[in-house]
């Protein structure tokens, strides 16, 4: 049974998060021929205060963007 972790800042809709679950369920499916109910996924969502990048949180990244 494939377990799949993913780890995202918050920010993504409910669509974009399923769609992109289902799209690795559906290559987990093709590429190591297990059954589509064997495979979990889960979705773990940071906020963007929890989050750095470059030393800066994913905020500041965001704030700095936004300029």
């Amino acid at each position: 049974m494939p377990e799949i972790t993913i780890n995202l800042a918050v920010g993504r809709t409910d669509e974009q998060k399923t769609a992109v679950m289902r799209d690795i369920s559906d290559a987990m499916v093709k590429h190591l021929g297990v059954k589509a109910e064997d495979v979990v996924i889960q979705i773990n969502e940071a906020p963007l205060t929890n989050k750095m990048k470059g030393g800066k949180t994913f905020v500041e990244r965001k704030a700095e963007q936004a300029k």
